[in-house]
């Protein structure tokens, strides 16, 4: 194995690279699924505790009659 990286050196470099870009991507993934959990979350506790609303009531009187 070290004599790969003697004959090329600049491969440790690639490799610490990619490791470093998984891992960003990695806990970027895993806070944004987090935060769309909790919002989620919360928006069905919200809609839980929320009284239904009054439906508009109608006018009693009959429809006027065009002349």
């Amino acid at each position: 194995m070290s004599d790969l990286f003697d004959e090329y050196p600049m491969l440790i470099f690639a490799l610490e690279s990619l490791l470093a870009l998984f891992l960003l991507v990695f806990i970027v993934v895993w806070t944004s699924s987090g935060k769309k959990k909790a919002a989620r979350a919360f928006q069905q506790t919200s809609q839980r505790t929320e009284a239904p609303k009054p439906q508009p009531q109608q006018s009693q009187q009959p429809p006027r009659q065009r002349q």
